[in-house]
């Protein structure tokens, strides 16, 4: 893994992703609190903590699921506060969920293809009209969908339906969908959940290896410690929806706040 220098406040410069001051409230409860990070293009970084800490809501509030109440959201320079889904998509970012959410009647190659619809240029009214243009690209989009399936492993797969797929595979077509919107950005919440030993370890060498080969910034929500400390350069740390650590997987499997907020002391001690 290529390590980098983390742009601390006031310089930000080089981070693609910018959140500066980001609170977001349901009612009389604060899920996130006076955020703010930076993360320079190119890095694998981590956001862990306790459950109910506030880290899917980041999640949710950096793809525009959710519009925050306080702060400033940039990407690659650009404001994206307020902006939806689809638009933060088109520029460049893509997500997956905590619970996988493939279509499990559609097929491997049908679910990819969703994820290429978000760069077809061609209307839908095309394609009752029967027109060239649409099919063209429709053939080109399959192609397309058919090289991603190769690269991450389920070319033996296409044709078979994702909620016929074992686990961790359907946890790779779920990256694959959001790698088929042609990201910069890729953020996982929790990649592992659910996996064995096996796949966990398994999952590390896929997040580095699509980092490198996609040149990709990935930002991703982990519980699974060996995961986080074995792939991810930089890591900001939440309880209570407020950063209470950050810094490399280093300096933060040895901060006292985070072993007694949410590692403990056996998994500080093992990492240390």
């Amino acid at each position: 893994m290529s390590g980098f220098v983390l742009p601390q406040p006031p310089d930000y410069a080089g981070a693609l992703l910018l959140a500066r001051g980001v609170t977001m409230r349901f009612g009389g409860v604060t899920a996130v609190s006076d955020l703010s990070l930076a993360l320079p293009a190119g890095s694998i970084a981590g956001i862990i903590g306790p459950n109910g800490a506030g880290k899917t809501t980041v999640f949710n509030v950096l793809s525009g699921f959710y519009t925050p109440q306080e702060g400033e959201i940039s990407f690659d320079g650009a404001g994206i506060r307020g902006r939806q889904p689809y638009e933060i998509c088109r520029m460049g970012m893509a997500r997956t969920f905590q619970n996988i959410r493939l279509s499990p009647q559609m097929t491997v190659l049908e679910n990819i293809m969703v994820g290429c619809h978000v760069r077809r240029h061609c209307p839908w009214w095309m394609a009752p009209l029967g027109l060239p243009p649409f099919y063209r690209e429709e053939a080109e989009l399959r192609a397309k969908g058919r090289e991603l399936a190769e690269r991450v492993h389920l070319a033996d797969q296409l044709d078979e339906t994702a909620g016929s797929l074992p686990y961790g595979a359907q946890r790779r077509l779920e990256i694959a969908r959001a790698l088929a919107t042609e990201p910069r950005l890729l953020l996982l919440d929790e990649p592992a959940a659910g996996m064995n030993p096996q796949e966990s370890l398994e999952l590390m060498h896929f997040i580095g290896h699509i980092r490198d080969e996609f040149r990709l910034t990935i930002l991703l929500i982990e519980h699974d410690m060996k995961v986080v400390m074995g792939v991810c350069e930089y890591i900001w740390v939440m309880e209570y929806g407020a950063l209470i650590a950050e810094g490399t997987p280093e300096a933060v499997r040895n901060d006292p706040l985070v072993i007694r907020a949410y590692l403990g002391e056996d998994v500080a001690v093992h990492h240390a």
